[in-house]
């Protein structure tokens, strides 16, 4: 050691003194040596007293000290190959001791720096630059895991090769020079893996629906990860990975890749694998068109597409209904119905799987032809058309044809009323059906419907009876009848012919009329005519009374005639004529002659002057009142009336105060008595003819006598006679 064991400390007064202030001794190196190029390793005898030393390596005019504590000590940052000069100095707190006598010593030699590689998987290549004062190297190689044994190569080169070694594999390499005594240098060390071995059984899994594609294979040693290439043509896709699988992504349809890999690790990579073939999914078929050759029947047709086996075309329609076509050629024909909307895709197919999805193409066929329409109305001049709805139908367009000019009706709806059409005509009607996308469909069938006939004309009506009227009017129209019609408060009266006229009969008198015509054919009914007013005669009234009110005045009444206004009365005899105007339904006639026969004939009128005559039953007006009436007493209780001859019976009636007397004649005499009259009382004579029917008459004159109880005649005062008319 450079320092022994601590002095004692002397007390001397009050001055403490320590015995190591004295310069140590001076040390004596037993040897120097180098093991490593940059150092070179001192040992010597301990000196007492030194607490360390100083080691000095001189070369030339440099030199480099180091300050050790013990035995052996080192100094460091010396040039390799290089002859020093050592010498060693103790230290402690008194000062340094002078220098140790010197001693030589050369450092090692530096140690190659290495360059190392693995060109393949078996092999690594190790190469250095010149080593100063080298004559020659040795280089040993081992696997770092210990497994195997060690090679070791001496060669004077700066390079060597080492083989058959394993893939993928760290080993570790150490190498060193020598000089011309043999004496090693420093060691470099170097850990270098070997390049990994191809991968074995290459795999790819394609997936058809998203154009990615899985590489896999079976690891190798020593592989830190792996590039997996798929080439076609200029076009390249990579991956890289740690495991031993890679997707590739973004590939094209319709290409054929090579797809190789190589593992990766330090050293360097792994010879590519033998390329494995993969063919994609075909690209989904362009220039698709579709046709609807005829009604029915769907064509698709496309161009063909690179790596496409064989075709499939789904159609679907709106209904939900799905057919397909499979075939190695670029058209298809399905079958359609009109008014369906189908969506339409064409897809390619070859081993790897079908191609990727493409546009969905929709197709909507004609709209169907309304094929039920039919007439609901149809009068002279219009025709309704109704139809069930049709599929695929926006709007409809119904033409009425004739000869003369074509009618259109446009309408979303499902009925189409045709107007200003002609009357008695036939038209050709077609409904046809409207889409936005398909325009019209031309296809569809029409059908004949004709008009109504066209109204008649009357052009006269006569009346050839009370009852029956003959009605005529224009015919123009083809295979019609017509039908005459009276209408009335009384009631409908009808008439029919083929022809240009017909009549009307049974109509009731004193009523008004609206005589109209119509046509019918099997297209329908005409409007009605013009209407024409007609009036029939007024009604005879049914009941006429005639009544005697006075012998020579009449009173005729009646029941009311239907459409009578006037009424003329005439009561006419080889004796005379009594006649009346009026309003009303009674009529008082003058100037009539007692017991004459008259006829009874009633004129009605309307307003308009038509007439009706109208006879009755014969009158027989009553028998003229006797005259010359007197009274004579018969007793105390009798009277005798007397009166001038009359024709027919005679009633003679005394009403009075004391009791009414009736007398009847004897036929043939023109005197009646009353017996068992009292008297002293004034009665009221009536004297007057029997009518045969009917009560007793109240015309005839009335006398007034006096019957008294003294004398033998009635007497006659001059009030006793009292003679009146009613």
């Amino acid at each position: 050691m450079c320092s022994g064991k601590g002095k004692p400390l002397v007390l001397i007064g009050f001055i403490l003194i320590s015995l190591e202030m004295v310069t140590p001794e001076i040390p004596v190196i037993d040897q120097a040596y180098s093991k490593l190029s940059n150092r070179i390793t001192v040992e010597w005898a301990a000196v007492p007293g030194a607490t360390s030393c100083l080691l000095t390596a001189q070369d030339g005019d440099s030199s480099i000290e180091t300050i050790v504590i013990n035995s052996p000590g080192t100094v460091t940052g010396l040039k390799a190959a290089t002859l020093y000069k050592i010498t060693i100095r103790s230290i402690n707190s008194g000062g340094r001791s002078l220098p140790s006598p010197s001693k030589t010593a050369k450092t090692v030699l530096a140690a190659p720096v290495l360059s190392v590689s693995s060109p393949s998987y078996d092999s690594i290549v190790v190469s250095w630059g010149a080593v100063y004062m080298a004559v020659g190297f040795s280089v040993s190689i081992m696997r770092s895991d210990g497994l195997g044994s060690m090679l070791k190569e001496n060669t004077t080169h700066t390079s060597l090769v080492f083989t058959s070694l394993d893939p993928g594999t760290l080993y570790t390499i150490k190498a060193h020079a020598w000089n011309v005594n043999g004496i090693p240098g420093d060691d470099f060390m170097y850990n270098q893996i070997t390049s990994p071995h191809a991968p074995s059984d290459v795999q790819v899994a394609f997936d058809s629906g998203t154009l990615r594609a899985t590489v896999s294979w079976i690891p190798t040693e020593g592989t830190l990860n792996y590039s997996v290439t798929a080439s076609s043509g200029a076009s390249k896709l990579n991956c890289s990975t740690s495991s031993t699988s890679c997707p590739l992504s973004s590939l094209q349809c319709g290409s054929e890749y090579s797809v190789y890999v190589v593992a990766n690790n330090g050293a360097g990579s792994s010879k590519p694998t033998d390329a494995v073939n993969l063919k994609t999914v075909p690209c989904v078929p362009r220039s698709i068109t579709i046709e609807e050759d005829n009604p029915g029947k769907l064509s698709v047709s496309w161009s063909n597409v690179d790596l496409g086996d064989y075709y499939v075309v789904f159609v679907k329609s709106d209904d939900g209904l799905e057919v397909h076509c499979n075939t190695s050629h670029t058209q298809c024909h399905f079958q359609s119905d009109c008014g369906f909307t189908y969506f339409i895709g064409v897809f390619a197919y070859n081993k790897a799987g079908q191609s990727p999805l493409g546009d969905i193409f929709n197709y909507t066929t004609s709209p169907c032809c309304p094929s039920d329409f039919y007439p609901v109305f149809v009068s002279s001049d219009t025709v309704e058309i109704v139809w069930s709805p049709v599929r695929g139908a926006e709007m409809y367009e119904t033409k009425a044809v004739d000869g003369a000019g074509i009618v259109l009706c446009h309408d979303t709806a499902t009925i189409c009323i045709l107007s200003a059409l002609q009357c008695n005509t036939q038209y050709n009607i077609t409904v046809y059906s409207y889409s936005e996308i398909r325009g019209t469909n031309t296809s569809c069938v029409s059908k004949y419907v004709a008009t109504a006939p066209c109204s008649p004309e009357i052009k006269n009506i006569s009346q050839d009876d009370l009852s029956i009227i003959s009605v005529h009017w224009q015919a123009n129209n083809d295979d019609a009848m017509y039908t005459v019609t009276a209408r009335g408060e009384a009631g409908l009266w009808h008439c029919t012919s083929s022809g240009n006229s017909c009549n009307i009969t049974g109509l009731p008198c004193g009523s008004v009329f609206s005589i109209s015509a119509v046509a019918i054919t099997t297209a329908g009914q005409s409007l009605p005519s013009y209407s024409v007013p007609l009036e029939t005669a007024p009604c005879c009234p049914n009941d006429l009374t005639v009544t005697q009110v006075m012998q020579s005045i009449t009173n005729i009444s009646w029941s009311v005639g239907a459409g009578a206004k006037i009424y003329i009365t005439i009561l006419e005899s080889p004796k005379g004529r009594a006649k009346c105007h009026t309003l009303q339904n009674h009529c008082l006639l003058g100037c009539i002659t007692c017991g004459t026969n008259y006829t009874v004939s009633l004129k009605v009128i309307t307003e308009t002057g038509l007439a009706s005559y109208c006879t009755y039953q014969d009158y027989s007006s009553s028998a003229c009142c006797p005259s010359g009436v007197k009274l004579y007493r018969l007793g105390n209780n009798g009277i005798r009336i007397c009166w001038q001859a009359s024709a027919g019976l005679i009633s003679t009636d005394l009403y009075g105060s004391k009791g009414n007397f009736t007398c009847t004649p004897t036929s043939g005499l023109s005197y009646c008595d009353v017996t068992e009259i009292p008297c002293g009382d004034v009665y009221t004579v009536v004297v007057s003819p029997v009518p045969e029917k009917g009560s007793k008459l109240t015309f005839c004159p009335k006398k007034i006598y006096s019957v008294t109880c003294s004398g033998s005649s009635v007497g006659m005062g001059t009030r006793m006679l009292s003679v009146f008319h009613r």
